[in-house]
């Protein structure tokens, strides 16, 4: 089904809560970000509680670049130098680094990283939902009910498990650390103001573990639709991103300058989504708030504003659209020749299914 019109209420107030949650965190005073933070080190239960069960996704993040962020970031002669001209002693210690290189976990009044760039940073720190996903309602997998695990997965959602069907709220988390969230790191420390990363390219490389309902035996690609939803989603975050971060900008410098580039290279390619699928309203609102707030310093009210209805109508067309009709976008997605890394392949793959 390409539109999805027929939706519970419950999921529609739940939508409506989400929208609200993120315009209020979009203009969270610093010191309620930073206490938000602390509370999120403490719910942190650390990759070796997730590899119980997923001891196949264990595996292949082991594999990746993320795994190896723990031990190889700090010894690099280029974070050494971005920490000497940031005045940073210790990169393992400080703010700065731990969130975006690191999973970090709160040890009394200390905060220590305990692994790479892991489960919990892309899915959320998982002290509070970590059992209620895996318990299987107090039964076992066969045992339980599809309304039990209908209820089971809205709790764990409550509880603020990101699961892979919440397209727009890993996205942010990808683009939170893949987009540089500080000005003073780019044009004091001369750290890259982000990678060059796309969502699509970047989540169905190396980092793709989809072999939890396969038992292991695959690592299923996402389907056409579903590949077209990301590429949406990841241009509406991104500009939505950059937005924000040309209002936070300061300094008329590279930090600014880069993401004003960003800014525009991302609504360049929402227009070019919403010319290809002339039928969506939301993809040429999208494309539309891009370009309602100037890219300059001293703008902040107005990107700011841009970015939150960027959030919320891209919540609005994942809601409504499942990517099933929007085959004509598909050249405009990066081939799989063009993603980050090379995906897992299962050796157990020929095994009847």
């Amino acid at each position: 089904m390409g539109i999805c019109c027929d939706r519970s209420l419950a999921r529609t107030l739940f939508g409506v809560a989400l929208i609200v949650i993120l315009l209020v965190c979009a203009g969270m005073p610093v010191a309620a970000q930073k206490s938000k933070q602390k509370a999120a080190y403490k719910k942190i239960i650390g990759p070796n509680a997730c590899a119980e069960c997923h001891k196949q996704e264990t595996e292949i993040w082991k594999k990746t670049h993320h795994f190896n962020t723990f031990k190889n970031m700090p010894r690099s002669k280029e974070a050494r130098a971005i920490a000497d001209k940031m005045k940073i002693k210790r990169i393992k210690s400080k703010t700065l680094c731990l969130n975006c290189h690191f999973t970090t976990q709160a040890k009394g009044k200390k905060k220590k990283p305990i692994a790479g760039i892991s489960c919990e940073s892309c899915h959320s720190p998982g002290k509070d939902w970590q059992k209620v996903h895996s318990e299987f309602s107090g039964k076992t997998e066969k045992t339980e009910t599809k309304s039990e695990e209908a209820a089971r997965w809205k709790k764990a959602d409550k509880l603020g498990m990101i699961r892979p069907s919440s397209i727009y709220k890993l996205a942010k988390n990808c683009y939170g650390c893949h987009v540089v969230p500080q000005e003073d790191l780019v044009n004091v420390g001369g750290h890259p103001a982000g990678s060059p990363f796309e969502l699509v390219s970047w989540s169905q490389g190396e980092i793709r573990h989809n072999t939890w309902y396969s038992k292991g035996k695959k690592n299923a690609k996402p389907s056409p639709g579903r590949r077209r939803i990301l590429y949406i989603v990841g241009l509406a975050v991104e500009l939505e991103t950059a937005l924000r971060a040309v209002g936070s900008a300061t300094a008329n410098k590279e930090y600014a300058f880069i993401m004003a580039r960003r800014a525009n290279a991302a609504r360049k390619k929402l227009t070019a989504v919403a010319k290809a699928v002339p039928d969506s309203p939301e993809l040429k609102r999208l494309s539309e708030f891009g370009y309602t707030a100037g890219l300059k310093l001293k703008n902040k009210p107005a990107l700011t504003e841009a970015a939150s209805r960027i959030s919320v109508e891209v919540l609005a067309l994942t809601s409504k659209y499942d990517g099933s009709t929007f085959n004509a976008i598909d050249s405009l997605i990066p081939s799989p020749d063009k993603y980050k890394g090379k995906e897992y392949k299962s050796k157990q793959a020929n095994l009847p299914g």
